[in-house]
């Protein structure tokens, strides 16, 4: 993966050209931070919306053969490189689509994000697109990965929330201000 993202990178700017040396800090290990929430089951199905290059949806896919990710974005330059990089890691549990999210029309039960868009905004674009029927270890809902102080508007969401700060987790001075926020939609 470390080697692949830069080759794609080159031809197709998915990840900031500055950021490209702290692929592996800033993207892979930030994505599997959310492995350390949830251990998915076998056939849980989880929607990366805003996939972007494949984060977090690549990483977690490579740690949970078991489970169905489906990496949606607009933008089909990066979903071109996102079929590539599943292709080469050879990732059968990997489906891309190059739409927008809240176009999708059947349920999850995780949504990924990582800070894609204002925290509210996502929560309510994707709320109905959850499952009902929990069959993991933390109840169904939106896993978002965001940096900086969500309080404020984590107090205009009406479900149950939990913030996890990243620093408890990984020492690096990258997660210090980052977070896993975790939205219970049922």
């Amino acid at each position: 993966m470390c080697r692949l993202y830069p080759f794609w990178n080159e031809k197709i700017n998915v990840i900031s050209r500055k950021d490209i040396d702290q692929l592996y800090i800033h993207h892979i290990l930030h994505s599997l931070a959310i492995a350390r929430a949830v251990k998915f089951r076998a056939d849980t199905r989880v929607l990366d919306a805003g996939t972007g290059g494949g984060f977090p949806g690549i990483p977690l896919a490579v740690l949970f053969p078991d489970v169905n990710f489906t990496l949606v974005d607009s933008i089909k330059k990066k979903i071109r490189v996102v079929d590539e990089i599943a292709q080469a890691l050879e990732l059968k549990n990997v489906t891309t689509r190059c739409e927008r999210f809240e176009t999708i029309n059947e349920t999850f039960d995780f949504i990924t994000g990582r800070a894609i868009t204002d925290l509210l905004v996502f929560y309510n674009m994707l709320k109905d697109k959850i499952e009902k029927k929990n069959r993991n270890d933390i109840p169904n809902g939106i896993l978002y990965l965001s940096g900086g102080d969500q309080e404020s508007k984590l107090k205009e969401i009406p479900v149950k929330t939990t913030i996890t700060k990243l620093s408890d987790f990984f020492p690096e001075p990258y997660f210090s201000t980052k977070n896993l926020i975790h939205i219970q939609t049922s």
